[in-house]
């Protein structure tokens, strides 16, 4: 009688501290999540430049926004898709909201700053070789970010010690938002059988940089920075807003901007079975005409689900 009693007495021991230890663990877990959730919200905090204005203006609570939610979608419902990079170059009209303004002011800030702000603040992550790999397979240390993104120039500077004679000599610039004149954005197309409806998803984001002649200071091209990975990028451009038309007290956020395709652009690459641009096998109105025609076979295939 006393050693079944004392066999169920260990048994009910070992399970309290089996459920003792599970506890722990638990709350061990959650202590640690708190903390880096602590940790990326102070460091992504755009508070510290906050304009001095009244705190019940609305626009002002920007601070507390959440990325704009995606539908819900599952992998069974997608019975088609396709994958396109495209170009969206600030130089014109309609994209200018993500090239200004030059330096922050009154809250606003223009992409690379805040693509900038993010990566010091180690709350989104680069990846490097950007015109090679896309699959965001190499991160980068915020040390190597912080020297791609500065700029050394070869420039004549007149010698203090000897008027009228001059030296070469290496200039270092950090890169601004100003030097990015374009961005390239890799995104999926698929159609939701569920909701019936044509949608996309972008996957990442890649700044580009004027490339010049160092002989002539002419521009040659654009030279890729580094791969973002987007879905990680949105918590930050919900938080930072654009000035968008004539309404200053409606003023969208970056992520609104990108959910609702508020810019110009066009593709540069699709899906295929080299792996290959279009600039590889067509170059000037060619490569303009097959981009139009990736686009036109996009909106015939939606179009083509429907009878009338």
């Amino acid at each position: 009688m006393h050693t079944r009693t004392d066999s169920r007495t260990r048994s009910a021991i070992r399970v309290i501290r089996f459920e003792l230890s599970a506890a722990l663990k638990l709350l061990l877990l959650l202590l640690v999540l708190v903390c880096i959730t602590h940790k990326v919200h102070a460091q992504c905090d755009l508070r510290q430049n906050r304009p001095t204005l009244e705190e019940n203006v609305p626009h002002l609570n920007r601070f507390d926004r959440l990325p704009y939610p995606y539908s819900p979608l599952r992998e069974a419902d997608v019975m088609w898709s396709k994958r396109v990079w495209r170009t969206i170059d600030l130089r014109e009209k309609i994209n200018h909201p993500y090239y200004y303004p030059e330096v922050p002011y009154n809250g606003l800030r223009n992409l690379f700053d805040l693509i900038k702000l993010g990566l010091y603040g180690e709350c989104i992550h680069a990846f490097d070789n950007p015109a090679m790999d896309d699959e965001f397979k190499t991160p980068m240390r915020v040390e190597q970010v912080a020297a791609l993104l500065v700029d050394e120039q070869l420039v004549d500077v007149e010698d203090p010690f000897n008027p009228g004679t001059y030296r070469r000599d290496t200039m270092r610039n950090e890169i601004t938002g100003m030097e990015i004149k374009a961005y390239w954005i890799k995104e999926d197309w698929f159609f939701d059988k569920q909701r019936s409806v044509m949608d996309v998803r972008i996957l990442g984001i890649c700044p580009l940089k004027e490339k010049k002649d160092p002989s002539t200071g002419d521009v040659i091209g654009y030279q890729p920075l580094f791969w973002i990975y987007f879905p990680e990028l949105r918590p930050l451009l919900a938080k930072q807003e654009t000035f968008l038309g004539q309404n200053f007290s409606q003023r969208p956020t970056y992520d609104e901007m990108f959910s609702k395709r508020l810019f110009s652009s066009y593709i540069h690459k699709e899906s295929n079975v080299y792996d290959r641009p279009i600039n590889s096998y067509y170059t000037g109105l060619d490569a303009q005409l097959d981009a139009e025609r990736i686009k036109e076979d996009m909106r015939n295939f939606e179009s083509d689900m429907w009878h009338y």
